[in-house]
């Protein structure tokens, strides 16, 4: 793994065979531009003072790594968390929204497009355009917007503009496809604010490399609680940007056990998941590389999770990398284990998680069990202000 990220992705945007840019010449002209201002703009001194001046008086890095006692003593290891729920606007995004709205205006850029799931992607994306003053607007699916009410109220506090997709499931994918277009109709003066580590090159090398703090942060902060590195570092997978951050500080520690859990949904049977790394096969999704769900036509099937922010047919090309040079372990946790895990946290800890982070928490219940002697460090992506409604509608309060 030695110059890892010099080496990957590469100059056409590749993870091994995954990756790369697949969009039309006159986007690819676009690419090449964001591309190029990013290797230029991103790595000068201006550009990063003043992301670090951003994260630590606006965002409030570092966030701290908590040890979950009462969780631990339950569960017969000890179970650590990385806090992303408390940075701005309680989750991962803003780490990478901040970096590509201070792009676009090093870019000159008028407008930040994107699409969100959860919710939270376009709450960070337009608290970054309210930070910098430039026009937001976020797609999302109407089942989404349902879902995720609180999120949507925010967004439209914050200035965007919220575009509601109707076609289709009415969920993520939906809302990249709606995005995209509308970011063809003025790619010169907008630019568009992928959600993860997904899409053409460079998007999934941007979003990787703007959340990589989180990994370094945590990495540091383990060390110095228990003076070792953790057994096990485990993370929630739909896209994948919030375990491509956690990830990446820990690839060359051949030693630490890497875990990306995926939404198995309501059942394998039915096909009511979104498991692209375990049933997955290559194509081709939103411009670029991946393993991804697809029908017999080679279309994106229908996907389905409890968590809004994990219902996507595809992954990020970094993670089908990793799965492939079997560095990453991928696995799942069900519907019912993530909300089974929500109250867990929450009433053990007096930690709401989102139900994305869920799905990372049931896992490391599980694997506590199994590891009792190991530590277990979880990236929390994400806190659960959005999904309350939602869980106590659908699955009431427990005993």
């Amino acid at each position: 793994m030695s110059n890892y990220f010099k080496t990957f992705p590469s100059k056409e945007g590749f993870f091994g065979e995954f990756g790369g840019s697949f969009v039309p010449p006159h986007l690819q002209e676009e690419m090449d531009k964001i591309t190029d201002a990013y290797f230029s703009i991103s790595k000068s001194h201006e550009f990063i003072s003043e992301l670090r001046s951003i994260r630590t008086h606006f965002q409030g890095r570092p966030t701290p790594v908590y040890f979950c006692k009462r969780l631990s003593e339950k569960a017969g290891s000890r179970i650590y968390m990385k806090r992303e729920d408390l940075n701005h606007t309680g989750a991962h995004k803003l780490n990478h929204c901040m970096g590509e709205a201070l792009l676009a205006k090093y870019l000159g850029k008028k407008k930040l497009i994107a699409e969100t799931g959860a919710g939270q992607h376009g709450v960070a994306l337009a608290t970054a355009a309210a930070y910098f003053g430039l026009e937001c607007e976020i797609h999302m699916g109407e089942v989404d917007i349902i879902k995720e009410h609180p999120n949507v109220i925010r967004m439209k506090i914050l200035g965007a503009k919220v575009v509601p997709v109707s076609h289709g499931l009415k969920t993520l994918k939906e809302a990249v496809d709606s995005a995209f277009d509308a970011y063809l109709v003025d790619p010169v003066n907008s630019i568009y604010c992928i959600g993860s580590v997904v899409g053409p090159h460079p998007f999934p090398m941007m979003v990787r490399d703007f959340q990589r703090v989180v990994g370094i942060e945590a990495r540091e902060q383990f060390l110095d609680m228990t003076g070792e590195l953790p057994d096990n570092v485990v993370a929630c997978v739909g896209g994948g940007s919030n375990a491509a951050g956690m990830f990446s500080a820990f690839l060359d520690d051949e030693e630490v056990k890497l875990w990306g859990v995926e939404p198995a949904g309501r059942s394998y049977k039915t096909g009511d998941h979104a498991c692209s790394m375990k049933f997955g096969t290559t194509g081709i999704i939103h411009g670029f590389k991946c393993k991804v769900l697809q029908d017999e036509n080679g279309e994106p099937s229908p996907v389905y999770s409890v968590a809004s922010g994990l219902d996507y047919p595809g992954v990020g090309p970094e993670h089908c990398m990793l799965n492939e040079k079997g560095r990453v372990n991928y696995t799942d946790a069900t519907d019912t284990e993530a909300i089974d895990a929500f109250y867990q946290l929450s009433r053990k800890e007096g930690i709401i998680p989102a139900l994305e982070s869920a799905h990372a928490v049931a896992f490391a219940i599980k694997l506590a069990k199994e590891k009792q002697r190991e530590s277990i460090l979880v990236n929390l992506s994400g806190r659960g202000d959005k999904d309350i409604d939602y869980i106590v509608d659908t699955y009431g309060l427990p005993e």
